[in-house]
């Protein structure tokens, strides 16, 4: 495990003038939800999440090392870069990027000796309501790391990822689990080998075969942004009346899951996901002031999921993350079945009839 000293460098071998990278870093779904953080993007509890496949974000990387004809585009800070998105300029970006670099300069102290080109875009529709800050975050942090790479080419592979997760979490909180493994944890527990609050890890233990090849269909219900940004729901944590227990609640549910992937129960795993799911939205309605990020037509499809599993016996479930759109779970085996209650019952509760298949990835990719 590395400390927070481990990331700070202390020299550079090797210099390095201009050149770029391109990494692409996947979006994430928790089933164990993290909610409520203390100091520098600390998790009030911990979390684990299926690291997805399709829904990623792709981010280009350009640098060369500053010069007269770059200062025109150094901010206050000192920090020079430009950011384009789907090869846009994209200015109401930029200041989540700067208070990025003024959060990770100590980590990265090159940072104000180059001037960057951020080029990025998503695999999935923008403002489709599928969060891209942690696959954005994710994938700026890789590339960001693989230039510190190429100036200390003696460092190791896992000193790179877990940096990597170190970096992107201080972007984004949920972007540690989105950087390497198919199924991430992310904050300290008792027992879970090597978790930390630092970074992300990929989890250690036994998983079942029933779980490796899950599949998520994203229901996209509303497109439209949130009223209440997720930073404003982490903070409203504080002084919640119901905070400790459902820290308390966290920690008990990924022990659960810790049994549950050795096991293979995938009717217990249906149980504490979707409790998950539903403890996160009832932590919102009842912070002070309090709000509802789920939509009617959220609620239609939990009720017809539960109707249809009754039925038919189905292991398909649903999450959600901190907005309206559900995230349908269930394993490759019954992935034709699901889709065809999909396009027949669910496809009208869907903004647009609007919806993505996925499936469980394996993290960031250099491309």
């Amino acid at each position: 495990m590395f400390s927070i000293n481990d990331f700070i460098p202390s020299t550079y071998l090797n210099s390095i003038e201009t050149g770029q990278f391109q990494w692409s870093a996947p979006s994430n779904i928790a089933l164990v939800k993290y909610w409520g953080k203390k100091g520098q993007q600390i998790p009030a509890n911990p979390s684990v999440s299926f690291t997805l496949n399709n829904c990623k974000t792709i981010t280009k990387l350009a640098f060369a090392k500053k010069d007269i004809s770059t200062a025109l585009n150094v901010t206050d800070s000192g920090f020079s870069f430009d950011l384009l998105f789907e090869g846009k300029p994209k200015e109401d970006f930029k200041p989540k990027i700067q208070k990025f670099f003024e959060r990770i300069e100590v980590y990265l102290p090159f940072l104000k000796e180059y001037h960057f080109t951020i080029d990025t875009q998503n695999t999935f529709p923008h403002s489709s309501g599928i969060a891209s800050s942690a696959s954005g975050m994710a994938a700026l942090a890789m590339n960001l790391m693989s230039l510190e790479k190429a100036l200390r080419p003696e460092m190791t592979e896992d000193y790179f990822y877990q940096k990597a997760s170190f970096l992107a979490r201080l972007g984004s909180g949920s972007a540690c689990r989105s950087v390497k493994g198919e199924v991430v944890v992310w904050g300290h527990q008792a027992n879970i080998t090597g978790s930390t609050d630092l970074y992300g890890v990929e989890y250690p233990h036994v998983i079942h075969d029933n779980f490796k090849d899950f599949q998520d269909t994203i229901l996209l219900v509303d497109k439209g942004e949130k009223q209440v940004s997720s930073t404003l729901g982490h903070d409203l944590m504080h002084g919640h009346p119901f905070a400790e227990q459902r820290f308390a609640q966290a920690h008990e549910n990924l022990d659960k899951l810790k049994v549950i992937f050795e096991n293979g129960n995938v009717d217990e795993f249906i149980k504490v996901v979707e409790s998950e799911a539903l403890t996160l939205h009832a932590m919102m309605m009842t912070s002070m002031p309090y709000f509802i990020l789920m939509k009617p037509n959220t609620l239609q499809i939990i009720n017809a999921i539960w109707k249809f599993r009754s039925e038919t016996q189905i292991p398909v479930c649903f999450t959600l993350d901190a907005g309206s759109n559900v995230h349908v779970l269930y394993p490759y085996a019954v992935k034709e079945k699901v889709l065809q209650f999909i396009q027949d019952e669910l496809v009208g509760y869907c903004q647009n009839g609007q919806y993505i298949c996925d499936q469980i990835g394996i993290g960031a990719m250099l491309l």
